[in-house]
């Protein structure tokens, strides 16, 4: 059997990393280059991005060094993709490097492919936002708006969103006021990242101002605002864009829901409204939109909202808050061993086996019993009761009859 082409080995090596399998990706490329087959630019620059999904410092030098060394051109695209790579890798002084190095061998490559230089500028000022280095990437934006290059859509995007994660206001405000100084946002394109950015930052009012004066009323601008919004507090407001959007036709989505479900958790008066929300809201994996409202209620959470909320923190992994809802869990009821056995299994799905055990121990030696599972049902006006291997219900022949009769109609 012949061997497979370059083609096939890339287009191999890219289906692994569009299903964000790095190791895969970049095993198959040892390989490759184990039969003697030379990667080309698209090869290239899909390794350089596994790599930068896998998120190894050591492994992106590794690309790096192999590209320098094979000969390989590289063009802007590769340029770009190696500078997003050490930014994901958390490593700018390494980006800030190759930057500066195809900046001063590549002007003239520059002024001939604009855009692609424009990716250059977006990876780095990406890659500075997102981990907090506001100033530099500040100073790249004024740099950028000095040279010949301008910001693109996608530039002003990444920054915007990557400055809201981080509640960097003023530098996100200066972004707004660059946008306007240029007349970059006629179509209202970026109004939604705006708004997203004023109200994770803070100024929500500002944010209002930004959404009454859109020209678009799409779904990302609606969501942004009801979202911005129950974030803020402003529970009925929330709702009432809601139903404006509603009477728009515009459809919402599982983000608008999120929004909507936590401004419902803000009005809602009664603590089972308010469990039905951490319930709902858990089972999406929205735990920090779910806490929030529990720390905000009027009332304290009692066992079914920290309950909901723990088993939520364990379907989904989340040691932090998991230890959270445990310990209210604790001191609502102390004797029961459900929120330890939830947070220990939440630590060794972690790893973290000495805590697992501990708490396991723990309910050893205190002689802590879990409460038997029950049920409930109501019929004609009665509640009916059952718990586990329970047979004192009076109608107990008569459930178990139907229930045999319901299972053989099923099979």
């Amino acid at each position: 059997m012949p061997q497979p082409g370059l083609v096939l080995w890339t287009l191999m090596i890219m289906a692994y990393v569009c299903l964000t399998h790095p190791g895969e990706a970049l095993e198959l490329f040892r390989t490759m280059r184990g039969v003697g087959m030379m990667p080309n630019m698209v090869a290239v620059a899909t390794v350089v991005s596994a790599s930068g999904l896998l998120g190894d410092l050591g492994v992106a030098k590794t690309i790096h060094c192999f590209i320098e060394k094979s000969g390989v051109e590289v063009d802007a695209f590769v340029s770009s993709t190696l500078i997003n790579t050490y930014g994901e890798c958390r490593s700018l002084t390494d980006a800030y490097r190759f930057f500066q190095e195809t900046a001063m061998k590549n002007t003239q490559l520059f002024d001939s492919m604009p855009e692609r230089d424009v990716a250059k500028w977006n990876s780095m000022i990406r890659g500075f936002a997102n981990i907090g280095q506001y100033e530099e990437a500040l100073a790249l934006s004024h740099d950028m708006e000095i040279s010949v290059f301008r910001p693109n859509t996608l530039t002003l995007l990444s920054t915007l969103s990557a400055y809201a994660s981080h509640g960097a206001l003023e530098a996100g405000a200066w972004i707004h006021s660059y946008v306007n100084k240029n007349d970059l946002n006629r179509d209202g394109s970026l109004d939604s990242s705006l708004i997203d950015m004023y109200s994770k930052c803070g100024d929500i009012a500002k944010a209002i101002q930004i959404f009454e004066e859109s020209p678009r009323r799409d779904l990302f601008t609606w969501t942004s605002i009801i979202c911005g919004l129950a974030m803020h507090g402003h529970g009925k407001k929330a709702l009432c864009y809601f139903s404006d959007m509603n009477e728009s036709q515009v459809s919402s989505d599982e983000v608008t829901m999120v929004g909507v479900l936590s401004a419902c958790f803000q009005v809602g008066s009664k603590i089972e409204h308010n469990g039905c929300m951490v319930d709902l809201l858990g089972r999406m994996g929205c735990l920090k939109e779910a806490y929030d409202p529990i720390m905000g209620m009027p009332m304290e959470g009692n066992e079914i909202i920290w309950g909901s909320f723990l088993s939520a923190c364990r379907v989904y992994n989340n040691v932090e808050l998991g230890e959270v809802a445990a310990r209210r869990l604790l001191e609502l009821d102390p004797r029961n061993p459900w929120g330890r056995v939830m947070l220990s299994n939440i630590y060794a799905e972690e790893a973290k086996y000495d805590r697992s055990m501990g708490l396991r121990k723990e309910i050893k030696e205190k002689g802590l019993k879990k409460s038997p599972e029950c049920s409930s049902i109501e019929v004609n006006g009665s509640v009916h009761g059952f718990l586990v291997e329970d047979n004192s219900h009076p109608c107990y022949n008569e459930i178990n009859s139907m229930l045999e009769k319901i299972e053989k109609l099923m099979n």
